[in-house]
């Protein structure tokens, strides 16, 4: 009986980690998305200068993206999205003013959620939320709303409309 236990222990185990490495896969786009959520914990906190270099480093990490390690579809989409997407973050990374950062960050959203919809680049859940008095979503790693467009002002204003990644 203690080995029939001992084996079956062993197999949830076993099936317990795989199963996480496969939810945890990266790829080479995966660190966009932690840059990303980087710039918008920032403007969460209503931190211009913390927002600016998190998006200074979104920036040269979309410019050093190994083309050749993407698949074809990957890499087309990316393609697609590159120049959109460094655009606002460059404009994020050279600004001090949180509203003019607040305002690319609305486009720089639309941008990569079109990215994340098209490529998997987390295993984890992805949130697409919402804000009705901006009119702008955002992404998050946590259902919980911390709204990036307000800050403190109106921290949870906002609702998760689609989750990516369930």
């Amino acid at each position: 009986m203690k080995k029939i236990f001992l084996l079956v222990a062993v197999m949830a185990t076993v099936s317990t980690q795989l199963l996480f490495a496969q939810d945890t896969k990266s790829t080479a786009l995966t660190p966009l998305l932690t840059s990303y959520y980087d710039v918008k914990d920032a403007l969460v906190k209503s931190n211009s200068a913390d927002a600016a270099t998190h998006a200074g480093e979104f920036l040269k990490a979309v410019k050093g993206v190994d083309m050749k390690s993407l698949p074809a579809s990957d890499m087309t989409v990316f393609m697609d999205l590159q120049e959109k997407l460094a655009f606002d973050a460059r404009h994020i990374s050279e600004s001090r003013d949180i509203a003019h950062q607040r305002e690319h960050f609305a486009n720089f959203s639309v941008n990569f959620f079109k990215l994340a919809k098209a490529v998997k680049l987390t295993g984890q859940p992805v949130y697409y939320a919402y804000c009705p008095m901006k009119k702008s979503y955002w992404l998050s790693a946590e259902a919980g709303i911390k709204n990036p467009y307000y800050g403190s002002q109106m921290l949870t204003c906002g609702k998760v409309t689609e989750t990516l990644n369930k």
